[in-house]
């Protein structure tokens, strides 16, 4: 296996060889004796005098090239929908590198090319010989593969290749695991028509129109013709007026200069003028036919007679769902088949990117952004992606028109309206919960950074009062003058109250607006909410506790001190922890607790009476898990100050308030939602 991976390798890299001799004669020299494939236009036609055909090698090149380009990529399979399996070894193979000599495209536009020309495009597969797993892709050369199958008992039977390389020696039977094999139409399913053989009498009328149009110009004294004297000429004279003639106007640079006929001399034509024979319509009806062999637009190769700016778009659609798709399926299912495993069938699978061939003109594609925007199947950030371009900030919001509701009978009523619009709420309320999350998201970062300066604020002055009260190298040092003095510093008038109100407090109002007016949208209530005296006694409630805890943690650390230097450095690694943990710790605590308490007051106002608590981003914990689908009135809580919730391993979490929202505990995300 070593020995045939190393030479295959080597004859995939290198193009035809040059060696040739009697003995081991390359496909060519035998198709100079042979004549090659049969034409009734007289021109020898084989595979690369195809490829010297412009009409054919335009039609070959766009399909190779469209294939080539396309982004092709391994999916994963989801419950609901899929994802890229860049975590798979062929992911990388198939959109980036199948080896380390050419990059995706040019290897896919090679192998198509062979499938179109040759009839099928062939790879070999290279395996890590101990675990297996796909390494390498490299082009096999089509003139030196020959498709065979094998019997594997009754009914049973497998395609192998044999790569005869009389060249360089190389003889070799490949399984079917060890090659990737695309093929077109086909007689057997297995192989494919060769295109240059099927179109060998369209492809040799061209090469014949082509070679009579150079003709015409190489030998372009004039229209066939005879020269006519009236007396007898001796072979000599004859010859010489012949060359004389063909001197002076044979060629393209000497055409049309003006003849002079002496001694009796006349000239009659005994051939057609090129509109005659229609020589350039033929060319023309040869564009269209090499068209039809390819099933391409004629617009693809060139030919723009009867391409209109209306109908050349559709003709590009038509192209890609039909030729190229066809293409495109063959790949997939070959890759499918080929290169994964039976087990791994189920849940991957390749698939190209067709998009980008598919983009209609600037006005068009964004009517049918906003289309998809309007009616809810797109969002900003979906159509940002589509474009190309990076996705902003709240761009992931689903958009739906409230008036869809379901048909009645007759005219609606204001209650079936209403009932309706909380029918269209509960259908969003998905939505809705990632709306809240991305609103506490935005605000979490503000109050991260507020409580950040309070943290900071309180460093500075404790560690003064520290300096004043504890430090040993001051001559009067008392515990009791800085517990005094501490309390003053967090009394519910001292600064470091005044501070957090004038950080807190706009944040807090301007939140929960925020989350207010996205919780009125959600049960369809129509008129504003006002929250700012319930959040400002809100914020004033939490300065309360963070105030009493502050002060209440450094006076124990302070208390339960041995010494005062003790003291002294146990109040300052709290107060750094503080300036390094807290903040984040608040904001996240913070993100929570005031988009759901905000949107609780918000509902109440609207009319709500009942609401779910909603288990978010918790789904391992036991408390959340226990909690999930509860539904309590609006007023009562959900877990009453002392109840006890179940945890693992006989845990119980013991309520020490009334939890009439979450979160229940640090690192909560649960969320409410209202029952209508």
């Amino acid at each position: 296996m070593g020995m045939l991976r190393s030479a295959v390798k080597a004859v995939a890299r290198a193009s035809a060889g040059p060696l040739s001799g009697i003995a081991t004669p390359e496909k060519w020299v035998v198709d100079w004796f042979t004549g090659d494939m049969a034409n009734s236009a007289g021109v020898r036609v084989d595979y690369d005098t195809a490829m010297m055909y412009a009409p054919f090698f335009a039609g070959v090149r766009v399909i190779s090239e469209d294939l080539g380009s396309l982004p092709l990529f391994l999916y994963e399979r989801l419950a609901r929908g899929k994802q890229r399996a860049t975590g798979h070894p062929l992911y990388s193979l198939l959109h980036d590198a199948p080896n380390d000599m050419m990059g995706a495209m040019a290897f896919k536009e090679a192998l198509q090319g062979h499938a179109i020309t040759w009839g099928g495009g062939a790879a070999y597969v290279v395996t890590d010989e101990r675990t297996g797993v796909i390494e390498e892709l490299w082009p096999l050369r089509p003139d030196r593969l020959r498709v065979k199958v094998r019997h594997r008992g009754p009914g049973r039977a497998e395609r192998w290749f044999q790569y005869v390389d009389d060249v360089n020696g190389i003889y070799a039977n490949l399984a079917p695991g060890e090659v990737l094999y695309v093929n077109g139409l086909g007689f057997d399913g297995l192989r494919g028509y060769s295109v240059v053989e099927l179109a060998a009498n369209s492809i040799g009328l061209g090469l014949a129109t082509e070679h009579y149009g150079a003709k015409t110009f190489s030998n372009g004294a004039a229209p066939a013709g005879a020269l006519s004297h009236p007396e007898n000429l001796s072979p000599e004279a004859r010859k010489r007026m012949a060359d004389d003639w063909e001197n002076i106007h044979r060629g393209i640079d000497r055409a049309h200069r003006v003849a002079i006929l002496e001694e009796g001399v006349t000239w009659q034509a005994v051939g057609l003028p090129n509109d005659a024979n229609q020589f350039l319509e033929t060319r023309k009806l040869q564009v269209t036919d090499m068209a039809r062999w390819l099933r391409l637009p004629p617009h693809k190769i060139g030919d723009l007679d009867r391409a209109t700016f209306s109908n050349i778009e559709q003709q590009q659609l038509d192209y890609v769902s039909s030729a190229l798709n066809s293409w495109l399926v063959r790949w997939e299912q070959a890759i499918l088949t080929q290169l994964l495993l039976p087990e791994e069938r189920a849940r991957f699978f390749p698939e190209h990117l067709v998009d980008a061939l598919l983009r209609g003109d600037t006005v068009n594609r964004y009517q049918a952004y906003a289309v998809g925007r309007q009616w809810g199947w797109l969002s900003a950030n979906d159509v940002r992606e589509r474009e190309n371009m990076n996705p902003v900030d709240g761009g992931d919001a689903y958009l739906v028109p409230l008036n869809m509701v379901p048909a009645s009978g007759g005219p609606a009523t204001d209650d079936e309206e209403r009932a309706a619009a909380r029918r269209h709420a509960r259908l969003l309320r998905g939505r809705s919960i990632a709306a809240r999350e991305r609103i506490a998201a935005a605000w979490a970062g503000k109050i991260e950074e507020a409580d950040q300066e309070i943290a900071d604020l309180e460093r500075e002055k404790v560690d003064e009062l520290v300096d004043e009260h504890l430090d040993t190298g001051r001559g009067r040092r008392s515990t009791s003058a800085f517990i005094a003095a501490l309390q003053s510093l967090y009394a519910e008038d001292g600064p470091i109250a005044q501070a957090m109100s004038a950080l807190w407090l706009p944040i807090m109002t301007a939140f929960a607006a925020d989350v207010a007016e996205d919780a009125a949208d959600e049960v369809g209530h129509d008129e504003d909410i006002d929250l700012s005296t319930w959040s400002h006694a809100y914020t004033l409630a939490h300065i309360g506790y963070r105030i009493a805890s502050g002060f209440g943690q450094l006076r124990k650390q302070t208390e339960t001190a041995d010494t005062q230097e003790d003291a002294a450095t146990a109040i300052v690694d709290r107060l750094i922890k503080w300036q390094q943990e807290r903040p984040e710790q608040t904001a996240r605590w913070e993100a929570t607790q005031m988009s759901n308490a905000a949107a609780r007051e918000a509902w109440k106002e609207s009319g709500v009476r009942q609401l779910k608590w909603v288990t978010q981003g918790s789904k391992n914990c036991p408390y959340c898990t226990k909690l999930d689908g509860r539904t309590v009135s609006i007023e009562d809580p959900f877990i009453a100050k002392g109840d006890e919730v179940d945890g693992e391993d006989g845990e119980k979490l013991v309520a020490k308030r009334d939890t009439k929202h979450p979160p229940v505990h640090p690192g909560c995300n649960c969320q409410v939602v209202p029952v209508t």
